[in-house]
């Protein structure tokens, strides 16, 4: 992977996002608790310097300058060195005890600088200073311990916040890396998509997340944009080779009518005939544009609420008496209670029935009884045409909702071969699923309407 590309990527670019918001997370807090530990350190360090202070100061309880003495050199004794510091001037301002020289500060507490008492100028003390009988007493610490432990605070929050920061980089960039390959497999299927690969896939490495999700519908978008793109190319393929019997036959019954026209003989009849044939052409371009224009979904515009046992009842009493001129009988099953309304193309759906009661009057003998029936179940709306006729071959149930497609007995009757095409694709733009049935003998053709709550 290119380094300028992985840079340029929207998961590197988060992964820098994330790294500063935790080093500036972690430089706030670090701050907060800084100040926080420094304030009670000052607090218990003040409260420290008063007791040792109020300890000194109650020696004197007596009136006696030496028993006060006494105590300041206890503590001086005690604490070697200049971590404490003790003094005491008389009501002259004279220095009579202590570990320093004279020190002018005001009642109450001080920040002194080591040089003020004599001490090294880096060291720094913090001070209370009181009257005791007119006599002044001084108690201090060194602040070094505590600055020496802010540091020690300050430089652990540093390079905790740069461990952190350096984690988070180098995590980040690992999920950018891992990221990246994956959108770049979707930039390199779509690229083979473009290149006419309409098989190509998004791989899924089976996380559930969201590149999972987003290449999942890829891949369904994929999928549906190849079977559109096959089907165009097997309609294209079955125009040129069904459409060229009649086109041919439409051609030589015109060559006909010329001749006898250059004859002298009439020519209506082939005329007559050419016409019929044309508009046979005609009917099934019609047919195929309708497919077409029912595949491409935008008939859904038009959904409302269809009662299909009203529209099933009503193509009934019109194909009734067809029927019976073919000798063969057609009803319409009852359904005990009412049945639920459909969300559809009322039109389509009518289409749909008329070409199942048409494909069942014209492909069965004399005698055939056809039933028109519609049942309800805990999921789905149930519509069913039912004969006892010849029924198709095991082999073909699925066939013959393609395009142009016609068993072999079937070819000699009238048709196109698109009836039931159209009753798929009415099916599928319903989301319904349409199931064949051997009856033994007949055919039964069951299309479930999902219901929709």
């Amino acid at each position: 992977m290119r380094r300028d590309s992985l840079m340029r990527s929207t998961p590197f670019r988060l992964a820098i996002v994330f790294a500063v918001m935790v080093v500036v997370t972690f430089a706030v807090t670090g701050l907060a608790v800084h100040q926080r530990m420094r304030s009670e350190l000052r607090q218990h360090q003040d409260q420290t310097i008063r007791e040792t202070y109020s300890v000194i100061a109650s020696a004197y309880g007596h009136g006696d300058l030496t028993d006060l003495l006494q105590a300041v050199e206890t503590n001086v004794t005690a604490t070697p060195g200049v971590d404490r510091i003790f003094l005491v001037m008389d009501k002259k301002r004279k220095v009579i005890g202590g570990n320093v020289r004279g020190l002018d500060v005001p009642p109450g507490w001080s920040d002194v600088p080591g040089e003020a008492i004599g001490l090294e100028p880096d060291l720094q003390y913090r001070v209370f200073a009181g009257s005791v009988d007119g006599n002044r007493l001084f108690v201090g610490v060194s602040q070094q311990e505590l600055d020496t432990l802010q540091e020690i605070l300050a430089s652990s929050f540093a390079w905790g916040t740069l461990v952190v920061a350096g984690l988070a980089v180098t995590g980040g960039v690992w999920m950018a890396i891992g990221a990246q390959r994956r959108f770049n497999a979707v930039s390199q299927t779509m690229n083979a998509v473009s290149h006419g690969k309409l098989s190509a896939r998004i791989p899924l490495i089976g996380r559930g997340d969201d590149i999972d999700m987003l290449s999942r519908d890829i891949n369904g978008a994929l999928a549906r944009l190849e079977g559109t793109v096959e089907g165009m190319r097997q309609i294209s393929a079955d125009i040129a080779h069904d459409l060229k019997t009649p086109l041919n036959r439409l051609r030589m019954t015109v060559d006909d009518a010329i001749e006898k026209q250059q004859r002298g003989d009439p020519v209506a009849d082939d005329l007559m005939e050419a016409a019929e044939e044309a508009e046979r052409i005609n009917a099934t371009f019609e047919a195929l544009l309708r497919i077409s224009q029912i595949e491409a979904g935008s008939r859904r515009t038009r959904f409302g609420a269809v009662n299909l046992d009203r529209v099933a009842s009503s193509l009934v009493d019109i194909y009734h008496d067809v029927a019976a001129d073919e000798g063969q009988s057609l009803r319409l099953g009852v359904h005990p209670g009412p049945l639920p309304e459909l969300s559809g193309d009322r039109e389509l759906l009518t289409q749909m029935f008329a070409n199942l009661i048409e494909n069942a009057i014209r492909h069965c003998p004399r005698g055939t009884s056809i039933n028109v029936g519609l049942g309800v179940s805990a999921d789905d709306l149930i519509a069913r045409v039912e004969d006892n006729g010849p029924g198709i071959p095991d082999g073909e149930r699925e066939k013959v909702f393609r395009r142009f497609y016609r068993i072999e007995k079937s070819r000699t009757s009238p048709g196109s071969g698109l009836g039931l095409s159209l009753v798929k694709a009415v099916a599928d733009l319903h989301d319904a699923k349409i199931v064949v049935h051997d009856l033994e003998p007949g055919l039964g053709i069951e299309i479930r309407f999902p219901r929709r709550t």
